[in-house]
């Protein structure tokens, strides 16, 4: 299971109702992690860079059609409110929505008025991965998320047993795949670093912050038992 997918479960395990009220100070923290994760996605399109999930989907969408990034974004997460519904309740469910759609419109927003020339691929990959891994980490710390492959991949393995970080890998590399055929190698390699650069983040944030719930842990080493165990 990847850091990502821990995270997801960790903000929505053993939370009571008062802990999922909606304040102003939760509101805030919503609007800043979706406009951190908006500013990530500006650089990204400023050097033709993807990123892992449905963000990443949305950027080579955009690049290919002629729907923009909020539209696009917003659409591919809709099947996936479902799954999280069942997986992870009404309320992370609706936050969730809440924050996709706030997302979409931040994103396009910044794509109409704020203009940017050429950029350092390298500069704009790591500055667009610390930003979006910044976002998302507010978003999980008030009970939400950006939606995406990782709800699928958490249902496949609590419905099939199929190992959800390697169905994440799976999808990351077919992106990757993707990304080849579409761009050229300076912009798939930044992409890869965009890639990496986020995951680095998601994964200084799962260790500094300590398991909530017995539930939370047992899933946790069960996964990492069954990667030590296929490796």
């Amino acid at each position: 299971m990847t850091a990502f997918q821990r995270l997801i479960l960790r903000a929505n395990s053993g939370r009571s109702w008062a802990a999922n009220a909606i304040t102003l100070r939760s509101l805030i923290t919503l609007v800043e992690g979706c406009l951190l994760v908006a500013l990530g996605v500006r650089l990204l399109q400023a050097g033709g860079l993807l990123v892992s999930g449905t963000a990443g989907i949305s950027l080579l969408g955009a690049d290919l059609t002629s729907l923009s990034f909020g539209s696009l974004f917003f659409l591919i997460n809709l099947p996936f409110y479902w799954l999280a519904w069942k997986q992870l309740g009404l309320n992370f469910t609706l936050r969730t929505l809440g924050c996709v759609t706030l997302l979409s419109v931040l994103s396009d927003v910044l794509t109409s008025s704020l203009p940017l020339g050429e950029v350092s691929l390298p500069v704009a990959a790591i500055a667009a991965g610390l930003l979006i891994g910044l976002g998302v980490t507010l978003l999980f710390r008030e009970n939400a998320s950006l939606g995406g492959l990782n709800i699928l991949s958490l249902h496949l393995e609590r419905r099939f047993g199929i190992h959800a970080g390697r169905t994440t890998f799976s999808f990351d590399l077919l992106l990757i795949a993707l990304a080849a055929l579409a761009y050229p190698w300076p912009q798939v390699v930044g992409s890869a670093l965009a890639f990496a650069t986020l995951s680095f983040v998601l994964g200084r944030y799962h260790r500094r912050t300590p398991q909530t719930t017995k539930t939370t842990r047992d899933i946790t080493h069960s996964s990492e038992d069954s990667v030590q165990a296929a490796g």
